[in-house]
């Protein structure tokens, strides 16, 4: 043994010449004469044998050594690369049963976590549900108490007779009903269903013929600066609404620094590649940016995440409804663009909005009040007034009757198709657009400009639908006047559409 530890192999040319008696029958009895036991030793330690026999007595060679001692080393290989793939074969066995049961796990974890994001999407949406009809309760049962209560005390008066109280009560049930439009409108601006009248525009001119009314809007304590950029681009946008967001975003700016301070306005045009326009939400191009800044309070980022929710406000009760930022979102949303906030507690905020770049010049106008009376109907024009409020109906019809026009009526689109087929002499159709019957307004006017393609439309709506704008864009001859609508307004909107 200690040769073969040694790597030495034992060798056995006879047996019955070297073996004792005892051992040699026993390999005589199996039919051995000669034997060699090769070792193989690994690290030192005897790790198998390969013995060779012959049944005759055999002189053992150092050649046929040699080849023994390689058959032994090459076998051996063989036997462990055969292990090593045994063992390969039940590992990658037992990594397939653990990945199955990974799979599954991470299955499970994955749609528990889908489950749970879909349970929390919900929750925020019931809570963001929660927050609008709180807010839209609040603000429009003031309106309603404001507006009932005038109308209350109408009556009262008109029974006592005294009718000298009437129009304060008057005055104040329209004022309530000016602050109702007000309130739906920055409503439909956030949910980017306000009716537009976008035009080729430039920002940096709408921003200077507003200096003065936002110097005073701010107040003396507040030192205005504003920085045009040269050469702005042009950009389709409705200028009043513009305007309107750019005084929301100051007067925010003014109520984020009550002791004071800097507040600049700033255009500019900025070429958003890739991984800019992916940061915005918006699509790679060139885009005309307003940024109003402040030297105020700041936000934190909790506030900032919600800033543009509806009804969400940081100010005191009475001093802000909540829907500044939203509807200034909404607006840029349904321009094409998107408005972004960036803020540090501390040190102030800046709102930009980013609009998209027109390719044609911009469209200017003088500014300007334009006071004149109610017009009147030029000569006797025929209107067809199609709305299926009966009180809205009525309200529309009277006021035009009021101007001298010949009035038709209709509730729905069949009932209108029937007058427009059988008077040839109407000049104008006035429809709402939300008609039932299985026709809408868009579809009532589009039938009626089959037969008379030059008939003038008016679209008077609660929202500008899809279904009218056809994606922001009217018809030539086609406008639309939102509800609730003043009387004059209503008014030179027909006289200016039947006089064209």
């Amino acid at each position: 043994m200690t040769n073969l530890n040694r790597g030495q192999p034992l060798i056995v040319n006879d047996n019955l010449a070297e073996l004792a008696p005892e051992e040699a029958k026993t390999f005589q009895d199996i039919g051995i004469a000669a034997t060699i036991c090769m070792p193989l030793v690994r690290e030192g330690k005897l790790t198998a044998l390969m013995a060779i026999h012959d049944k005759v007595p055999h002189v053992w060679t150092d050649e046929e050594q040699a080849v023994i001692r390689e058959v032994t080393e090459r076998s051996w290989a063989h036997i462990q690369r055969v292990r090593s793939e045994a063992e390969l074969r039940e590992t990658a066995a037992a990594l397939s049963d653990l990945n199955a049961t990974l799979e599954a796990r991470v299955d499970e974890r994955t749609a528990a976590l889908v489950q749970a994001e879909e349970a929390l999407r919900q929750a925020q949406k019931m809570e963001a549900v929660g927050q609008l009809t709180g807010g839209l309760a609040h603000d429009f049962n003031n309106i309603l108490a404001g507006i009932g209560g005038s109308l209350a005390l109408m009556q009262t008066r008109l029974t006592q007779g005294r009718i000298g109280d009437i129009d304060r009560y008057l005055t104040g049930a329209q004022a309530s009903v000016k602050r109702a439009a007000g309130l739906t409108q920055r409503l439909l601006a956030f949910s980017r269903r306000q009716t537009l009248d976008p035009r080729p525009s430039d920002i940096s001119r709408i921003i200077a013929g507003m200096q003065d009314l936002v110097s005073r809007s701010v107040g003396p304590a507040v030192d205005v600066e504003t920085v045009a950029a040269g050469g702005l681009w042009t950009t389709l946008v409705d200028v009043g609404q513009l305007e309107n967001a750019l005084l929301n975003l100051c007067i925010n700016a003014r109520d984020a620094m009550p002791d004071g301070g800097k507040l600049t306005i700033e255009t500019g045009n900025r070429w958003l590649d890739e991984r800019a326009a992916k940061t915005r939400g918006l699509p790679v191009g060139q885009y005309v940016s307003l940024c109003v800044s402040d030297t105020g309070t700041g936000m934190t980022p909790d506030v900032v995440a919600r800033a543009f929710d509806p009804f969400y406000t940081t100010k005191p009760t009475g001093q802000g409804t909540g829907l500044g930022l939203s509807m200034v979102y909404g607006f840029a949303g349904q321009s094409g663009g998107t408005v972004r906030i960036y803020s540090e507690v501390g040190k102030g905020s800046m709102i930009c909005i980013y609009l998209p770049r027109h390719l044609e010049d911009a469209h200017h106008e003088e500014a300007g009040v334009e006071l004149f009376e109610r017009p009147t109907a030029p000569g006797r024009k025929t209107i067809l007034c199609v709305d299926d409020e009966p009180l809205v109906r009525m309200v529309a019809v009277e006021i035009l009757e009021e101007l001298g026009y010949a009035v038709l009526e209709a509730e729905d689109a069949p009932s209108a198709m029937k007058l427009l087929n059988a008077r040839p002499d109407i000049d104008l159709l006035v429809t709402d657009v939300g008609l039932p019957n299985g026709m809408n307004g868009r579809q009532l006017a589009d039938a009626a400009r089959v037969q008379r393609p030059e008939l003038s439309v008016l679209f008077v709506t609660g929202y500008a639908e899809n279904a009218v704008l056809n994606h922001g864009h009217l018809e030539r001859g086609m406008h639309v006047l939102t509800k609730p609508f003043a009387a004059d307004a209503f008014a030179r909107k027909v006289a200016e559409l039947v006089a064209n």
